[in-house]
């Protein structure tokens, strides 16, 4: 029965789209996306959606009906995931990243290993970096059992683009639970200030005020100048690797914050604002910061099982939630409870996936 999602409702853009996808691959369902990114100031399947929506088709020898740029709905109906070697190229500065998200995690349960080359962007500001999914997303993945190696091969910064990405997956029959609960001791501390086609002295400004922001030593600072970017590029990256006993002996966590370089902004105000979303993930205690808290929602619930604390749940992430609940069948278990609750009088939430 086809499955109908409206794409006005929750965070109302390409989450909705991106997601609906992979749960569709997930469960073996058709789904009909309505009202397409109706949210947004500039409706419909934008280049990077449509390239999502092509890959999904590809990788699960789905059929598509409506689906093009700009389109406000169109149909899916997947058929079955296989691995194998793909190339999706966005044709934009849109994020790659997110058309490697949309097909993650089937490509994780396929019956063959996947090899992936994306191109397109690949630090976007409304967008996980590449950064991010290779420090904090993948590991954690890997704890559930596929083995996903992810290497940049080529940064594309906004708004040049150009970026490539190749990324290689070895699959698995079921993914292991896990659960993130506590935030122990920081293992590691560091920030890297990238530029691109730009001076240095901006990346030295910026590590300057992250300095005198957080008051790390001058050892967690690092320049880094990338070559081989298409365009102009910069980005702060903090890095806070964390114990987590939750995860096992010796199990950790890491938060990456960012802050994106632009005309309209100082390399004082770029490190200002990575430091700023850095502090409030510190002084939550909550092991799972606010962007990584929406990525676990969908493996947790393929898994059946799985908690996490963190930050107060943004509208993505009770977006996936909500999602979940619609999709039934498949690796989608047909009764799995999802809460969302305030955790006592501390500022942190506990989000349980399935049974305690």
């Amino acid at each position: 029965m086809m499955l109908r999602i409206d794409g006005s409702k929750g965070e109302g853009g390409g989450q909705i789209v991106r997601s609906s996808l992979t749960l569709a691959m997930l469960a073996g369902r058709p789904v009909h996306i309505r009202k397409v990114r109706a949210g947004r100031r500039k409706p419909g399947l934008l280049r990077q959606h449509l390239t999502a929506v092509r890959a999904a088709a590809e990788i699960s020898d789905g059929k598509l009906v409506d689906a093009r740029l700009g389109a406000s709905e169109f149909r899916f109906t997947p058929a079955r995931v296989h691995g194998g070697r793909y190339e999706f190229s966005v044709g934009s500065a849109g994020s790659a990243m997110l058309v490697l998200q949309t097909v993650l995690l089937p490509l994780c349960l396929a019956e063959e290993p996947s090899e992936l080359v994306l191109e397109g962007g690949t630090h976007n500001p409304w967008a996980p970096t590449f950064d991010f999914l290779q420090r904090t997303f993948l590991p954690l993945l890997a704890l559930m059992g596929p083995t996903v190696h992810a290497e940049l091969e080529r940064p594309g910064f906004y708004p040049a683009g150009g970026g490539r990405v190749r990324v290689e997956i070895e699959p698995v029959s079921e993914l292991v639970p896990i659960d993130l609960l506590d935030r122990g001791e920081a293992l590691e501390r560091r920030a890297v200030a990238s530029v691109a086609n730009l001076s240095p002295g901006i990346a030295r400004r910026e590590l300057k005020a992250v300095r005198s922001a957080l008051s790390w030593d001058e050892g967690c600072l690092r320049v880094e100048e990338i070559e081989g970017a298409r365009g102009p590029g910069n980005v702060v990256r903090l890095e806070i690797r964390s114990a987590c006993e939750s995860l096992g002996e010796g199990g950790s966590v890491t938060e990456v914050a960012t802050g994106f370089g632009r005309r309209s902004a100082t390399a004082e105000r770029v490190a200002r604002e990575a430091c700023a979303e850095a502090k409030e993930y510190l002084a939550s205690g909550a092991p799972v910061g606010v962007h990584l808290a929406d990525q676990l929602i969908l493996p947790m619930a393929v898994a059946g099982r799985g908690a996490f604390r963190t930050q107060a749940p943004s509208r993505h992430t009770l977006t996936q939630i909500d999602l979940v609940r619609h999709f039934r069948g498949g690796r989608v278990r047909d009764d799995l409870p999802i809460t969302v609750d305030r955790d006592g009088a501390t500022p942190q939430w506990l989000v349980q996936v399935g049974e305690t």
